[in-house]
């Protein structure tokens, strides 16, 4: 017995010295991740490297690294090793067992003993431009001579250490998150679990759960955790992360919370305290639920939040979380501890915090109050009276009629009505025979809200076979929107379902959509969907003063990618007017009206089966243009100087993304105090300042961006991942690449469609404008609708600030765009922009001038624009009111026409376009128009020539309409650099106006 006890006595202290060498060992394995300072060229060796010391002798040196990697096939990637002293790359190298957990390099020590870097990831990058590039990795290819291979043994020692692995900023680093545990570790923490589920990891919000594919080793290292501790100040929005390990396929995972309650028995609410995958408020203000499922081996993010109230008295809470899938679940503990002193702001000020992920769920400006310059819904009887404008309803819940009161000139409300329908709007519903379904009792017809900003009403209408539900919604800008639901009431065949609209021919003069560039209305057109290809849903059909867009939707519509990203997501093709395609647009002439005709093809019905048939129509134009803010408001597109801005006579500065003051995409939240202090000393020299921030892609520096990643394909579109390799080193796949500036590395994902992104937008335009001051925003394209676009206009506005708004967009007539018309595409949120910037690829050449009018000028629509491609043409744009906008391209300086504007003054005059019946001056060649600015004894005239050759006009004036006294008028050709010399004229004298060019004359008496 003795003996036995010495033996266990020895294995005893055996197995602690073996336990003892192992943790050692193991310790002294153990990394560290350092910060390379920006110390190499990425675009050589990239962005990651380990530091080893060499300290044997002769000419081969072995190291093995624990590296463990997340990216997929390291052995078939390049490893590139670097002699520290002499900073050369050394050709013999030899990778040995190469993988994610780790590999054994060796290679020759050039410089004897010292420090050698192993770099692993190294990519080139193959374009397509520097904008949006193609981080390929570089293949594993030998470079080492057959003679020093030779040497290269598998069974020689280890003779170097590993001191350290470095990524080349901070920012690039995978440690902690991406650093993975090994398959033993896994797999031994698995068996540690048998018969769990899942397995639930508490993390903080300073550390974002990354990968999906592994666990991080930061997890194996602190085990298993059922208790979260965190501290929080009164007021603050504590972020936490549970990370869910699946060791079974898991479905519905919900989170539930008790209160959190301190020893006397205060408590902070389970109410305040949430997790946004799986609940939350929409972007529209409805109730968002989200099912989580997590796949057997996947790791899943659960972000929770505890909003602590200011009120909470300081002390230690108590609490628990709930996770639970299925039958299975898992209780972690939770410990609030709330210190003293109230947070400013909520806590929101510091972003790097995760605190700004309550606005997910923001309602903020959710109301739907009328904003400057509507005017609140008017309802008698069965007409709605809106800004400029009127609808008349039928019975059956369809418009009779709508009207426009705007001039033809476009400035002004007037008391003429424009009648845009020549009948009523119908349905028509045709059976198998042909016979057409006109037996409708209508049994209801009611308003369901009378508000200020917003009227609904609803009716039913049924027949034998069928029962139409009928529910319409106007809102205060002229949007109007139609939820059309057409029940079986028995088994029935129809040959077409469709929707006409007769329309006055003088409110269908212009046609822009189906595949038609903006201009004239062909003399008919028949259209078919196409949504794969064509990012097409309706037109717009209308004149200056009056018009409706259309647009078509399915019931589960979703907003489509737009830009150059429409074929990767493109628009669902609507179950009711699709029809599997077999449905269509016919847009021709009808006795004396032009017809609408949306069908939808042949089709059968089971008893109880419904459709929905829902379509929005905008009323245009939204409002009168606003020519005073127009001459007023002049852009300086660039970041500069404000002195030097001040002196070219700009008013407005667009700073954009790119710049120091805003270096990121569509998060213009780092530099802030950058940005105050510049808009400050802006508006101390007279000058407001707007900033680019839009909703289309978002850069990978936004502090959320992983938190984001988790809530699956809600807030970033899922894609084939790729492009600049910082975004396939830390997102991985299931992305699309976007935009990417070279000089900061800032590379954007691309945004899905609807979704609580939205609601972060919105309050983060109100901080900004609260806290930044900002006194606008430009947009580059945009992807959120009207709903956003109405809280983004109030944040802007509130208070009394300015709120200006500028759009600027590609064309986006082109095959990668889906063949839309920007203006077409964008127009739901005209009714709150202050100006266009159409745009890169407009042709200002050789596009006719109902193009302009209707694609680039915004005047139909209550709006004015400027130009931008190649600097646009300086005579055609001023027939519009348009200049280009400076700084953005060399020849882009409008100061010689704001001198004019200025030696005219022309604030304060009536534009009178070519386009009204009561412009005063017209030419003696109709391709040569001309636009009349026009004040008390003087008038500004603007002439453009659209002919094919240089010509010579006459001008015909109406002295009357003019107001001025031909036999006391002077007309003068003024100076105006690289637009005009000075010319002496006449008025019986011809002008002669080179192609593609014109004139700006100034008449007084």
């Amino acid at each position: 017995m003795k003996n036995n006890s010495k033996q266990r006595f020895f294995i005893s202290n055996l197995f602690a010295l073996c336990l003892f060498i192992t943790t050692g060992a193991l310790r002294a394995q153990e990394l560290k991740y350092t910060d390379g300072n920006n110390s190499w060229n990425p675009s050589l060796l990239g962005n990651h490297r380990v530091v080893v010391q060499f300290t044997g002798s002769g000419t081969v040196a072995k190291t093995t690294i624990d590296w463990r990697r997340r990216d997929e096939n390291p052995e078939q990637k390049q490893i590139i090793v670097q002699d520290a002293k002499t900073g050369k790359n050394i050709l013999n190298v030899k990778p040995e067992n190469i993988n994610r957990e780790s590999g054994t390099i060796f290679f020759e020590p050039v410089s004897g003993k010292g420090t050698y870097y192993v770099y692993y990831l190294p990519y080139i990058d193959e374009g397509p431009n520097v904008y949006y590039p193609k981080g390929v990795y570089v293949k594993a290819k030998n470079t080492a001579d057959a003679a020093w291979l030779s040497k290269a043994k598998t069974d020689l020692k280890t003779n170097c250490s590993v001191s350290e692995i470095q990524s080349i900023n901070a920012f690039n680093s995978f440690y902690p998150m991406e650093v993975i545990a090994t398959a033993t570790e896994t797999q031994n923490l698995i068996a540690q679990n048998k018969g769990k589920e899942f397995l639930v990891f508490p993390e903080d919000r300073m550390n974002s759960i990354r990968m999906q594919k592994d666990l991080p080793k930061r997890w194996i290292d602190k085990g298993i955790q059922n208790t979260f501790t965190d501290t929080a100040l009164k007021g603050e929005y504590l972020a936490f992360q549970l990370g869910i390990y699946a060791l079974q396929d898991l479905s519905n995972v919900k989170i539930t919370f008790s209160d959190l309650k301190n020893k006397d028995g205060k408590t902070i609410s389970a109410k305040n305290i949430g997790c946004i995958n799986t609940d939350g408020i929409k972007y529209d203000g409805s109730v968002f639920s989200n099912s989580v499922n997590v796949s057997k081996g996947r790791v899943q993010a659960m972000w929770c939040g505890i909003d602590v109230p200011e009120s909470t008295t300081a002390g230690d809470y108590l609490g628990e979380v709930l996770v639970s899938s299925g039958g299975a679940t898992q209780t972690v503990s939770l410990h609030l501890v709330v210190n003293e002193g109230v947070t400013h702001n909520g806590g929101i000020d510091q972003p790097e915090k995760m605190t700004r992920l309550k606005w997910l769920n923001s309602t903020m400006a959710q109301e739907n109050t009328v904003i400057a310059p509507y005017t609140p819904l008017e309802v008698k009887e069965n007409e709605i009276s809106l800004l400029g404008r009127k609808v008349l309803l039928n019975k059956n819940g369809l418009p009779t009629q709508i009207q426009t009161f705007f001039t033809p000139e476009m400035t002004s409300i007037g008391t003429k009505a424009n009648d845009i329908l020549a009948a009523p709007a119908q349905f028509h519903l045709v059976d198998n025979a042909g016979k057409e379904i006109n037996n409708w009792k209508n049994s209801s017809f009611k308003f369901t809200k009378k508000e200020a900003g917003t009227v609904a009403w609803e009716s039913s209408n049924t027949d034998t076979a069928v029962e139409m539900q009928v529910n319409g919604t106007l809102e205060f800008d002229g949007f109007l929107s139609y939820t059309v639901k057409i029940t079986a009431l028995e088994d029935v065949t129809f040959n077409d379902i469709n929707f006409q609209m007769p329309l006055q021919p003088t409110s269908a003069k212009y046609l822009m959509g189906l595949g038609q560039k903006g201009g004239e209305r062909p003399e008919s057109l028949k259209w078919k969907w196409d949504v794969a290809n064509k990012n097409q849903d309706g037109a717009w059909i209308g004149n200056v003063n009056s018009g409706l867009q259309f647009s078509l939707r399915d019931e589960k519509y979703s907003r489509p990618l737009n830009t150059n990203f429409y074929l990767q997501k493109p628009l669902i093709l609507p179950a009711s007017w699709g029809n599997e395609n077999k449905g269509g647009i016919d847009i021709v002439p009808s006795g004396k009206t032009v017809l609408v005709n949306a069908y939808s093809g042949n089709r059968s019905m089971k008893k109880g089966d419904v459709l929905y048939y829902n379509f929005n129509l905008l009323i245009t134009p939204f409002h009168a243009i606003n020519t005073d803010f127009q001459w007023d408001s002049r852009f300086y597109h660039r970041y500069n100087n404000l002195d030097t801005i001040s002196k070219t006579g700009a008013t407005i500065v667009n700073i954009h993304h790119a710049t120091p003051i805003n270096p990121y995409i569509n998060y213009p939240f780092v530099e802030h105090e950058k940005m105050k202090n510049y808009i400050d000393e802006a508006h101390s020299k007279g000058l407001k300042v707007k900033i680019y921030n839009t909703i289309r892609e978002l850069s990978n520096k936004s502090y959320e961006i992983h938190a984001l990643r988790s809530l699956g394909h809600e807030i970033f579109t899922p894609g084939k991942g790729g492009g600049f390799n910082w975004l396939q080193e830390h997102i991985g796949e299931d992305y699309i690449a976007a935009w990417f500036v070279p000089e900061i590395k800032d590379a954007a994902i691309v945004n899905s469609g609807m979704n609580r992104w939205h609601n972060y937008y919105v309050e983060g335009m109100n901080w900004l404008v609260q806290n930044v001051g900002i006194d606008g925003v430009y947009l580059d394209d945009v992807a959120f609708d009207r709903v956003t676009m109405k809280r983004v206009k109030r944040v802007l506005t509130k208070d009394g600030h300015p709120g200006i708004i500028d759009l600027h967009s590609a064309n986006q007539y082109n095959k990668s765009d889906g063949f839309n018309n920007s203006a077409n595409l964008y127009m739901e949120h005209f009714p709150y922009l202050n100006k266009l910037w159409f745009g890169e690829y407009f042709d200002y050449e050789k596009n006719q001038p109902d193009f302009f009018l209707t694609e680039v000028s915004g005047i139909p629509f209550g709006l004015m624009g400027e130009m931008l491609q190649d600097g646009g043409n300086a005579w055609r744009g001023m027939i519009y009111g348009m200049t280009n906008r400076m700084p953005w391209s060399e020849n882009a300086d409008p100061r010689p026409i704001w001198k004019v504007w200025n030696d005219f003054g022309i604030k304060g005059s009536e534009m009178i376009g070519y386009w009204s019946e009561n412009c005063p001056v017209k030419t003696s060649n109709t391709k040569v128009l001309a636009t009349v600015y026009k004040k008390k004894g003087s008038a500004l005239i603007s002439i453009a020539s659209w002919a094919d050759e240089d010509v010579k006009v006459k001008l015909n004036i109406d002295w009357k309409k003019l107001g001025i006294d031909p036999a006391k008028a002077k007309i003068t050709i003024p100076e105006v650099k690289n637009f005009q010399s000075a010319q002496q004229f006449s008025v019986n004298s011809e002008l002669a106006v080179p192609k593609g060019k014109g004139l700006l004359l100034i008449v007084n008496q």
